[in-house]
């Protein structure tokens, strides 16, 4: 199944759901990344709920960046997640692995860390973007951003967020994201069954195995609550906006002395993207120009 992002309402839109589907673009970062089965399992994951929380989002151009630092040796875990269904994202450091857990599964929390800290920010396309940080709480990433919405957001929130995958690569990603609005939430009976259910769930990626769609797994758990799966299906993909012109101004920073060494020393430079991991090249005529602008406004200046 492609790559698709699918939203849902329930109980007289008192409940909101949004599924995603994100295989084919994990696999995409794991190759890009060259990332161990750990460090595929903690960017797939968040990625996944970086798609779902902007979901939410209103305006055109709408982004929300996720960090999760943890004291654990993956170090740091980032995602750029925007409306528009684009999504990139890295880990400090891709090539650790550890011991699967005594239930065989692999031991995110343990790479991540337990303590730390999950940072988001959500820019709404005007104004100051609004940032949020609360503490981590096990390090597997779904549980760290489930208690982010509660705390943060102050809406009960059901978050399921999993990857699978084997020496062949990813074969399932993705997630699942349950809200319940004020109303919604005054139901108990309402309340007490939908957590019932959700709690009956193995995980998000075993039903993706089983051959469940988005619309399968919402019919499911909210079928015989007023379910209304909304008509537009939206396409989600890998995608980084860096280019050679931005390396280009980003080399500028570097101020004169030092574009100076670059052209003397190593004839040009050479730089990678941490979202992409897709190298770029200055030649030295690139750099030499560059010294050039940045000679002539210090003149002009």
């Amino acid at each position: 199944m492609a790559d698709q992002l699918i939203r849902a309402t329930a109980a007289e839109g008192g409940i909101r759901a949004v599924g995603v589907i994100t295989t084919a673009l994990t696999e995409e970062a794991r190759q890009r990344h060259k990332l161990s089965y750990v460090a595929t399992a903690a960017l797939g994951r968040t990625m996944a709920a970086g798609l779902l929380f902007a979901s939410s989002m209103k305006r055109p151009g709408s982004r929300v960046n996720i960090r999760v630092e943890g004291d654990g040796p993956l170090g740091g875990v980032t995602v750029d997640a925007g409306l528009d269904g684009t999504v990139r994202g890295y880990v400090t450091h891709p090539e650790v692995e550890l011991l699967p857990t005594a239930n065989g599964k692999l031991n995110v929390g343990g790479a991540v860390g337990h303590n730390g800290y999950v940072y988001v920010i959500r820019d709404v396309g005007f104004g100051y973007p609004y940032s949020s940080t609360v503490e981590l709480v096990s390090g597997e990433i779904g549980d760290d951003l489930t208690h982010y919405l509660a705390v943060s957001e102050q809406t009960p929130s059901a978050l399921m967020v999993g990857v699978f995958t084997d020496t062949q690569g990813v074969s399932a990603a993705g997630g699942l994201l349950i809200q319940i609005m004020p109303k919604a939430a005054q139901d108990e009976a309402l309340v007490e069954l939908l957590e019932s259910r959700l709690g009956k769930l193995a995980g998000f990626t075993s039903l993706l195995q089983a051959g469940k769609t988005l619309p399968v797994i919402f019919d499911e758990l909210l079928g015989d609550m007023g379910l209304v799966i909304l008509p537009e299906v939206q396409m989600v993909r890998f995608h980084c906006g860096c280019s050679h012109e931005r390396v280009l101004n980003a080399l500028k920073l570097f101020g004169q002395a030092e574009l100076q060494e670059m052209i003397q020393d190593d004839q040009g430079a050479e730089a990678a993207c941490e979202f992409c991991s897709t190298v770029y090249h200055a030649s030295e005529q690139e750099l030499t120009d560059l010294l050039g602008e940045l000679q002539k406004d210090t003149i002009s200046g």
